[in-house]
């Protein structure tokens, strides 16, 4: 099984969140549940490279 971590919190009655790896594609879902659904649904969009000029973020290391 493969894991992507996310950042998420609630906001009133909706629960937003985005993948760390691609910080400016946010969605949104009534549940935290219907919140994930959405994010693998982003997940797969952005690795299919169907979207195009998608920017990512990384970690670099510093001496």
């Amino acid at each position: 099984m493969n894991t992507t971590e996310f950042v998420y919190w609630q906001d009133e009655k909706m629960w937003i969140g985005y993948l760390k790896e691609f910080p400016d594609y946010w969605t949104q879902g009534h549940t935290l549940e219907e919140l994930k659904e959405n994010l693998k649904d982003i997940y797969f969009d952005l690795k299919s490279g169907s979207i195009p000029n998608v920017r990512k973020s990384g970690e670099l290391e510093i001496a």
